[in-house]
Formats: structure tokens, C-alpha cells, sequence
């Protein structure tokens, strides 16, 4: 059954009648696709009536033209669930998304091209924006509610106000977005700042805000830059996210609450940011770069109503009150929150394990970025002949071992701005460095990884040739599988890194798990080939949460990469997940 669904003069219209849109964010990649109803399903119980979600256009397509839209990236399947549960659907889809994702969800092959103009009218930019858009909307266009689906808004790039007000870009996604078959009224958002507003609006586009606290101030700068029509909260913020090395966010609860309700008794829409936060996984967390490189932890977590694993939080009951003032609330049992099974897991070791994953590349006379060395390269290992003593210089961007004749020596990390290290005298000079995340937000978007420029000993570059290995390290629990154990690896339950560690372990039935990484350093870790994400003893991340459709019943198989070292080679799995100090 098709509905209409307009922008009218005070109002949001569903078939002609006043609609408040009661929307929850929640984005399908970081939700494994098998909880995807769960999750959805548990919103609709809080009283919502609509999901919102990003498309993170690298996530769909990491290398160009291999375009990818299956398992937890069907987005047509995400939206035909929204429909089944009895909801809308709103869309947001970039190109550029923000959302403490990677690279703010451009691709790292468009990025790159350092002549490129990102988020402008380059036409070259425009170029590869039209063919992602026109492969988006060819998926969105037949789930309109016009045409019997769930979305009722489609928004164009994203809080652009805060970076550019090229009209020109805005008139052209608005262009390919209708000619792509979009016909649901078209919407953009920035944060209710004079500059801001200005910056982003175009005469095609509804004005909404995003803010999280002085709800009257706030729509009240809303409405002197959007005159008619409803005023709407896309991003109702009732969380926040973290950082390594940095303290859990939480909010409080009934501070939050209280906002929601003006909100709503404004007679404003709202889309709350999160509903249900889900995790970075895999490589795909971002960063910030305010004077400071920080990078985003695994979880994503956000304090939201619905945890990282499901639960239904004090903020869910808080926000169902809220809601139920101001709309329907299905009064239906709710469900509530179990405990994981907790276990441990004796692990095996094998050594050496990156040669298992590398491609041997140069030389060159200049240490290359990861970007030269192609898509969503994110670990490096450089290499050299450097013969002296001293001062060793380098921009790394983010992380790096350094070794000296093979044996370790130090590290440098962006983080705390440490770019020396004193050398002993040798010959061999080897850093392996990581991409800890890529910023997601402002004008460092797309900048350069891996060594930046060429080191400097005692002031002098160090001059090639150089040789590079790439890492493919997505494809290491795989590779481990014919890998021989090395007996002599562990040394009183310690190893000393890069070394991988392998187990199984049996369970009586599929079931959620927490893996505790407190008493690792620094690596990744996957459940049966399913990549977890980073884990970091700089925390305050302390489990990686394993969802329950990546585990089976019987045999199932853990696999940690471990690039510094760990003083407990075991995996225990916990039965409640553990995001750190909490701080509001």
C-alpha cells in the first residue's frame, strides 16, 4: 500500500494528516545483519516510529568499482525490515556522513587525490559522487513510502555549514538525487550556528538541527532559518562516543529525558542519535583532529537506549515514559537483559604471523603513504638501511614500532605528538606502523597515512632505497589456518608481539559473548573469521563485543593478533561487557 508523505506548512503531512516523526538512529554496518530485526523491533517498543540510518559510501565500496551491497551491507534488506516492523524510514547518505566512521565514510581511493576538491563542485569529485548516488538510489527509490516502502526523507551530504557553502555541490546532489528517482521530500542538517545554517541551506532543501541540550534556544535559531514548514532534531545527541586513552561518556539520564520531552512538546520531530549505537567493526572507527589526534574506540556504544548487545537501558524506560506522553507506546512484555556465558579459552601461538598476510613492495626512494600504496592500506611495515647512531625524526601517522637490526627500540605515536626516538647504533631501521583510525570530521579528512615525508637521522634524511611490506590484516584469521604452532611463543602464559594466538572453544548454543582484552597491548581479534575490531590496553575499552548470529553451537574459534604483547596468552570471555569509567 502506497501513502504520501509532504512537507507542509507547519507540518509534516502523512496522507494529509500532522505527522511528529518519533525516529531512532541506527546504522546497519554496525549492527551484525542478523540482529538487525532485533534491534529495530526493541525501538519500535520504545515508542518510535521511524529509523534512521547512514550509508557509508567506503564500506560499500572500499575499492572502486568493486561495489558491495550483501550480508551486513544490504541496505535494501535493512529497509524492508524497517517496513515489515511497521516503520519509516529515513536516509542519509552522504557522500560525506560524519558519524565517527571512517574517512567520514569517503572512499580512501577518492581521497587520495590530494588536487581533488572534496565536498565541492570539482567535477572530477562530482563525477564519483554521480555514480555512487545513482547506485544508492537505485536501492532507495523503490522502498519510498510513495511507492509502498518504508522512507519518507532523504537527506543531501551532511552538516555541510560547517564546512563549505559551495551552493553549486548542493544544487547538483540535489539534482542527481531527484533524477535518481528520489521523490520524498529532500532535507539537509547542521547545527543551529548562524554561519552554519547560512552555509548549508539551499532553497531544495528542508532545514533540520542537530543538538543535544537548550532545546528552546536551539529551535528558536532553527526557525529563524527554516520560516515555514515543521521543525525537526536530527540528531537528538543522548550519548556521546570515546576515545583511546580517554574516560567511558555517559549522560544523564534524566537531563536527557527532560530534553526529549521539550522537544516533543514543542510539537518538533525528532531523530534521536543513538537509538542503538552498535560497534566499529572490523577497521572502520574514525577520529578527530581538533589540535589533538584521537582516535575512536571499537565500541560504539554511545550510551544509547539500547547498549552496544541489545539491552534496554534506564535511558530506553526513561525515553519510553517520555514518549508515551506524546504518542502510542506498544504495551507489550519487554525483554531484559542476560548474562553472556563466561569462559576461558587456552590459546596456541603462531609466530611470524604478518609474513603470513604480507606483500613485498619496492623499493622506493621515499617512504610512500599508505594512500600510494592503495586502498584502505592500514598496516606497513618500512624498511632501510640506516647505519649510525642518534636522533631518529619521523611523522608518523598514527602509530609505530621501531626496530633497530630486528630487535625492538621503541615506539612513535601521534597521539601524544612523539615523533623522536634515540637509536642505537646499527644498520637496519624498520618501522611498522599502523593506521589507528582516519579522521571523520572537518578539513583533515583524507589526509595522507603511513610516513609522512622522509625521516630525518641526526638531521639528516634518511635516503633510500626503501622496501615495504602491506598487510592484509582482514585476511589473517583465515590465513592462520594451516599455520604450524610455535611451542616456544608462550613463556609463563606472556608472548611478546606481533605474534598471532588461536583457540576453541564450545558452546552449547549461539549466545552473545564479551572477550576481555585488558591483559593484551595492542591488536585485533576475530570470532570464527568474524572481525571484532581493535583492542587497545590504552582503553577505556576493556571486551570486544561478539555478537551472538558470529557464534555457533558446538566448535568456534578465536584469533588474536598481538603487536606489542600480552601478559595473559588466554582468551576469557566475561558475562557482562565492560566500556570503562564511566564519566557524564
Amino acid at each position: 500500500m502506497t501513502s504520501r508523505f509532504e512537507i507542509g506548512e507547519t507540518d509534516f503531512l502523512l496522507n494529509g494528516e500532522a505527522h511528529q516523526i518519533i525516529s531512532g538512529a541506527m546504522h546497519y554496518p554496525r549492527v551484525h545483519s542478523g540482529l538487525w530485526r532485533d534491534r529495530i523491533r526493541k525501538a519500535r517498543l520504545m515508542g518510535l516510529n521511524a529509523i534512521e540510518t547512514y550509508i557509508p559510501w567506503n564500506a560499500h565500496e572500499s575499492v572502486r568499482g568493486d561495489w558491495r551491497a550483501d550480508g551486513d551491507l544490504d541496505l535494501g534488506r535493512f529497509l524492508d525490515i524497517i517496513h515489515d516492523e511497521g516503520m519509516n524510514a529515513i536516509v542519509r547518505p552522504g557522500p560525506y556522513i560524519c558519524a565517527e566512521w571512517h574517512n567520514g565514510g569517503l572512499p580512501t581511493w577518492l581521497t587520495g587525490d590530494e588536487s581533488l576538491g572534496l565536498r565541492s563542485s570539482d567535477p572530477r569529485y562530482l563525477a564519483a559522487v554521480t555514480a555512487y548516488l545513482e547506485r544508492v538510489n537505485a536501492i532507495i527509490a523503490p522502498r519510498q513510502i510513495d511507492r509502498g516502502g518504508s522512507v519518507i526523507l532523504v537527506q543531501i551530504e551532511n552538516e555541510y555549514g560547517a564546512y563549505g557553502s559551495d551552493k553549486a555541490y548542493l544544487a547538483e546532489l540535489i539534482r542527481v538525487t531527484r533524477a535518481g528517482g528520489i521523490t520524498v521530500p529532500l532535507t539537509r542538517v547542521d547545527q543551529p550556528i548562524s554561519h552554519m545554517l547560512e552555509g548549508g541551506a539551499h532553497e531544495g532543501l528542508h532545514t533540520t538541527g542537530s543538538f543535544g541540550s537548550r532545546i528552546d534556544e536551539r529551535l528558536a535559531a532553527l526557525r529563524e532559518h527554516q520560516r515555514t514548514g515543521p521543525l525537526m532534531c536530527m540528531e537528538f545527541w543522548c550519548g556521546w562516543f570515546d576515545h583511546w586513552g580517554e574516560k567511558h561518556h555517559t549522560t544523564s539520564v534524566a537531563d536527557s529525558a527532560a530534553d526529549l520531552d521539550r522537544l516533543l512538546s514543542a510539537g518538533a520531530s525528532v531523530n534521536i542519535y543513538m537509538v542503538h549505537g552498535g560497534t566499529n567493526f572490523a577497521l572502520t572507527n574514525g577520529a578527530n583532529d581538533s589540535g589533538r589526534y584521537l582516535p575512536l574506540v571499537t565500541s560504539y556504544d554511545y550510551d544509547a537506549p539500547i547498549s552496544e548487545s541489545g539491552d534496554l537501558t534506564d535511558k530506553f524506560h526513561a525515553y519510553r515514559e517520555i514518549i508515551s506522553k506524546h504518542a502510542p507506546v506498544p504495551e507489550v512484555p519487554l525483554p531484559t537483559a542476560t548474562d553472556a556465558p563466561a569462559l576461558t579459552v587456552r590459546l596456541e601461538a603462531v609466530s611470524d604471523p604478518l609474513s603470513l598476510i604480507a606483500t613485498h613492495r619496492g623499493p622506493f626512494d621515499a617512504p610512500p603513504t599508505m594512500d600510494e600504496l592503495g586502498s584502505d592500506v592500514t598496516l606497513v611495515e618500512y624498511a632501510v638501511t640506516a647505519p649510525g647512531t642518534g636522533l631518529l625524526e619521523a611523522e608518523v601517522r598514527d602509530y609505530a614500532w621501531v626496530l633497530r637490526d630486528g630487535r625492538p627500540v621503541g615506539r612513535l605515536q601521534r597521539t601524544v605528538q612523539d615523533d623522536t626516538l634515540a637509536l642505537p647504533a646499527g644498520q637496519e631501521l624498520r618501522l611498522l606502523v599502523e593506521e589507528t583510525g582516519r579522521v571523520n570530521y572537518d578539513t583533515r579528512i583524507g589526509e595522507a597515512k603511513g610516513i609522512i615525508g622522509i625521516p630525518l637521522l641526526n638531521g639528516t634524511p634518511v635516503d633510500g632505497p626503501w622496501t615495504v611490506r602491506t598487510f592484509d590484516v582482514s585476511a589473517l584469521a583465515k590465513s592462520l589456518s594451516d599455520a604450524p604452532v610455535d611451542l616456544t611463543a608462550i613463556s609463563g602464559g606472556r608472548v611478546t608481539g606481533p605474534v598471532a594466538l588461536r583457540g576453541r572453544f564450545h558452546l552449547d548454543e549461539s549466545a552473545d559473548l564479551f572477550l576481555a582484552t585488558h591483559r593484551w597491548g595492542k591488536g585485533y581479534a576475530w570470532v570464527n573469521g568474524f572481525f571484532l575490531g581493535r583492542y587497545w590496553r590504552r582503553g577505556p575499552q576493556r571486551t570486544l563485543y561478539v555478537p551472538g548470529p558470529a557464534t555457533r553451537r558446538g566448535v568456534n574459534e578465536v584469533v588474536i593478533l598481538e603487536l606489542e604483547g600480552a601478559s595473559d596468552a588466554s582468551a576469557r570471555f566475561v558475562s557482562r561487557p565492560d566500556l570503562g569509567h564511566e564519566v557524564e
